[in-house]
This record gives structure tokens, C-alpha cells and sequence, in this order.
């Protein structure tokens, strides 16, 4: 994306306060339930069009990108000591095609879920994780963003075998962060969603289910 979905998340722990989690409640995205509470939009370049819709026997959030880049975040505090398990489930109907998501230019992806750890008054040192699905990455891969150095890219799905279908994933946050951004840190501060297509110009329509923090 050319305007960087991280940096603004920088400036957004300047002006939101925060929303604290409660150990029983702890599903961020209540898509199924058809609640979008607490979700922010974040515009960049066009803006992904996202809405609930009825996907089968439930609700789910639909994000359809036409060559733009928005997202939607969530603030939040969550002890990942005690709650350290990232469940998600999405659906992508399409890969990119011929981008290289290295670098700048190609730097789309039809699902992404961030993870962000803030650095509080210190801004800049506020870090993210990204996992994406990735057009041709190996799954387990990693990458600097090419935007900006304090952002990782981990491909958790990649090329075309599961399309439209739902995939669930599991994650051990605490572990990730740990392995790919050499942080030990406790809680995590925001959660972000994002469908875009602004650098190669492509389209993209994808789903989200909910969203959990788990024990195990």
C-alpha cells in the first residue's frame, strides 16, 4: 500500500482511547453475530468497501477492493500471556496476479490480518505483524514490509488450492511476535483487517468470520 496502513496506526494510539478487554470478551470480530462494534475505517488510496453479509448459515464481513486500500481497526488491550492464541477464519475468492509482494509496487494482498504492539509516546516504535495470503510466497515465509521496517509479512496461506472456502488458523501470538519481530512483550494493542489492491491496480473480494483471543 502506498500510504502505510502501520504508520497510521502510529498516530491513531495518539487520539483513540483505549478499549479494555475483559477476560470474557474476548471475540474482537462479532461478524457472525452481525456487530461491527468498536471497528474503525482507515482510508488510504480508494476505499475497500466492507459490509456484513449472510455468507450460508451466518453473517460474516465482506471486503471488496477495486484498485484501493482501507482497512478497518480495532483498538484494543490484550494480555497475551494469559490469552496468547489468535483464532481467525477468511475466505478469498481471488489471488493477485503477476505482483511481486516484496516490494512497494506490489505490496497487495486479498486478505491481511494485523497484529500491533504500541509504543505508547514513543510511536515510532509501535510494531506489526502481518499475516497474509500470499499469490505465490511459501507458507511459513516472511519479509520486511517494503514500506516500512517496523512491520513483518507472514504468509499463513498462499497461491490458489483453498479459494472459496473457509480457512481457519490458529496462531500463538506471543511466540510469533516473539520468532519474527524478536519481541517479548505481554499485551497486544490493536487488531487490523484489511482487502486491498491499490498498488497493482487489481480487484479482490474476500470474507472475515469472527475473530478470538484463546487460552489455548
Amino acid at each position: 500500500m502506498r500510504a502505510i496502513l502501520t504508520i497510521s496506526l502510529l498516530l491513531l494510539f495518539l487520539t483513540l482511547p483505549a478499549l479494555p478487554v475483559l477476560s470474557q470478551a474476548l471475540n474482537l470480530g462479532e461478524f457472525e453475530a452481525g456487530r461491527l462494534n468498536g471497528w474503525e475505517p482507515e482510508l488510504f488510496e480508494g476505499e475497500t468497501q466492507y459490509q456484513l453479509v449472510r455468507k450460508g448459515e451466518f453473517m460474516a464481513l465482506e471486503g471488496r477492493s477495486e484498485a484501493s486500500a482501507s482497512g478497518l481497526v480495532k483498538k484494543l488491550e490484550i494480555d497475551i500471556n494469559r490469552y496468547p492464541y489468535l483464532n481467525w477464519s477468511w475466505m478469498a475468492t481471488r489471488i493477485l496476479q503477476g505482483n511481486e509482494e516484496r516490494i512497494k509496487e506490489g505490496d497487495d494482498f486479498p486478505v491481511r490480518l494485523y497484529v500491533v504492539v504500541s509504543g505508547g509516546i514513543f510511536f515510532w516504535q509501535t510494531r506489526a505483524l502481518n499475516y497474509v495470503w500470499s499469490r505465490n510466497q511459501p507458507v511459513g515465509s516472511h519479509w520486511p514490509n517494503p514500506f516500512t521496517g517496523n512491520a513483518i509479512m507472514l504468509a499463513v496461506e498462499s497461491g490458489e488450492q483453498r479459494l472459496n472456502q473457509w480457512v481457519s488458523y490458529k496462531r500463538n501470538v506471543k511466540e510469533d511476535l516473539k520468532r519474527y519481530l524478536g519481541m517479548e512483550v505481554d499485551k497486544v494493542h490493536a487488531v487490523a483487517l484489511m482487502v486491498d489492491t491499490d498498488n497493482t491496480g487489481q480487484a479482490a473480494l474476500s470474507f472475515f468470520r469472527d475473530i478470538t483471543f484463546t487460552e489455548n
